[in-house]
C-alpha cells in the first residue's frame, strides 16, 4: 500500500471519527436537553441512546481498520497481532446490527399500517450480518496467509541451515 494511499485512508478516517464523535456529542446533548414531545409519539429518547450505540459500533471499526493499516505501512499484517483488529471489526459490524434491530423494532409499532416499512428494515440487518459473515471469510482468509507465511519461514530456516 503506498504512502499517498496510507494517508488519503487516514485522512477519511479522521474526518469520519470526528463526525462521529460531533454526532455522539449533540445526541448526548439533546438527551440532557430532554427535547422530547410530551406526548410520547416519538421514542427519542431511546433512538438517541441507540444511536450513541450505533455511532460507538462505528468507531470500534473506524479504529480497527486505522490499526489495520498502520500493520499494513509496516508489513506486519501477516500476523497473529492482526486478528484482534480483525476480531474488533466483525464485533463492531455485529453491534450495528443489533443496534439496527432494536431501532426496526423502535419503528414497527408506528408501522402498523405499512408493515413492509418493518419488513425491509429486517431486511437490512440481515445484511448488516452478512457483512460480518464476509469480514469473517476474510478473517479466514487472513488466518492461512499467517499459517503460510509461518510455513514459508520455518521453510526458509531449514534451507538456510542446509546452505
Amino acid at each position: 500500500m503506498g504512502k499517498l494511499t496510507v494517508r488519503a485512508l487516514r485522512v477519511v478516517l479522521a474526518v469520519v471519527l470526528t463526525g462521529t464523535v460531533f454526532v455522539q456529542a449533540m445526541m448526548l446533548w439533546a438527551l440532557v436537553g430532554g427535547n422530547d414531545p410530551e406526548d410520547g409519539t416519538l421514542p427519542l429518547t431511546a433512538l438517541r441512546l441507540v444511536t450513541v450505540l450505533g455511532v460507538g459500533a462505528a468507531q470500534v471499526a473506524l479504529v480497527c481498520v486505522w490499526r489495520l493499516v498502520a500493520m499494513v505501512r509496516r508489513g506486519t499484517v501477516f500476523s497473529h497481532a492482526a486478528f484482534r483488529y480483525v476480531d474488533g471489526i466483525i464485533g463492531a459490524i455485529v453491534a450495528a446490527a443489533l443496534v439496527w434491530f432494536s431501532v426496526t423494532a423502535l419503528n414497527a409499532p408506528g408501522q402498523r399500517d405499512d408493515p413492509g416499512v418493518t419488513l425491509i428494515m429486517g431486511g437490512i440487518g440481515v445484511a448488516i450480518l452478512g457483512v460480518a459473515l464476509i469480514v469473517l471469510v476474510l478473517r479466514m482468509l487472513l488466518a492461512q496467509a499467517v499459517a503460510r507465511d509461518v510455513e514459508a519461514n520455518r521453510m526458509q530456516a531449514e534451507l538456510n541451515e542446509v546452505i
